[in-house]
């Protein structure tokens, strides 16, 4: 089997690589010092075992299990830790488990041997309930792949009949969210303008009135037209007052 080791240094992945090596059945597919970079290097490599460290710089381990998750075929996630928090606690009842640094070779070597028993359903459970308190991505799937789409470039997400669209500062995508758990997760930074549509904060620009006395918002990056119900033209023109 294929395992990806993630953590941000590099003592501890080398000492996770020989260890790894020492197991029979078993290959290092690859390293990574980030989440960002575990998701990457899964769409390429497509290992089946992901040792993930929690605390780490530019996305941490719990949103990349997250969204590891979305893939048709899930890697079996293996946290690693030096901290033995109370977080950890979620972790005990999943068959994919953790193992606190330092990692011994008997430990590691059962946790590997639990993840063939991990069904698809117990890793994306996992994934689920440690759901971060607002991620720094949306993590979408593309021909197979996994894209993950920062926060920051999404302008708006648009709900029409049952599909989402997120239109970011590159295209757009089709989202299998809703707007009210995106709205539950990002309320903050994107607001409601309609029943069918956030917006993001950020790219709130100005507001046009037409000549039948609908509103329309004017967003920083983007042509896109996109009309604000009367029930939401008050919180809208508060809030483009509060940026000028």
């Amino acid at each position: 089997m294929k395992v990806l080791i993630v953590d941000d240094e590099a003592p501890a992945r080398e000492r996770l690589k020989r260890l790894i090596q020492d197991i029979d059945g078993y290959e290092v597919a690859g390293e990574a010092a980030n989440g960002m970079e575990a998701v990457q290097i899964f769409n390429r490599t497509q290992p089946e075992v992901v040792l993930l460290d929690i605390r780490m710089p530019v996305m941490d381990g719990i949103e990349a299990a997250q969204h590891l998750s979305n893939h048709d075929s899930p890697p079996a996630v293996i946290f690693t830790t030096a901290y033995g928090d109370h977080a950890l606690q979620a972790f005990e009842t999943h068959a994919v488990g953790y193992l606190l640094k330092p990692i011994r070779r008997e430990r590691l070597e059962e946790a590997l041997q639990a993840t063939q028993r991990t069904t698809r359903a117990q890793t994306g459970n996992i994934a689920e309930e440690t759901k971060p308190e607002g991620r720094s991505h949306i993590c979408v799937r593309q021909r197979g792949n996994l894209e993950l789409i920062a926060i920051e470039d999404i302008q708006f997400f648009y709900a029409e009949h049952k599909y989402v669209t997120l239109k970011h500062r590159e295209g757009e995508v089709l989202i299998e969210e809703s707007l009210v758990s995106l709205e539950k997760e990002f309320g903050e930074r994107f607001l409601r303008i309609h029943r069918n549509c956030l917006v993001s904060v950020d790219q709130l620009h100005g507001l046009d009135k037409l000549p039948d006395g609908t509103h329309r918002v004017q967003l920083t990056d983007s042509e896109d037209s996109l009309e604000v119900s009367r029930r939401h033209l008050s919180t809208v023109r508060k809030i483009l007052r509060g940026k000028l």
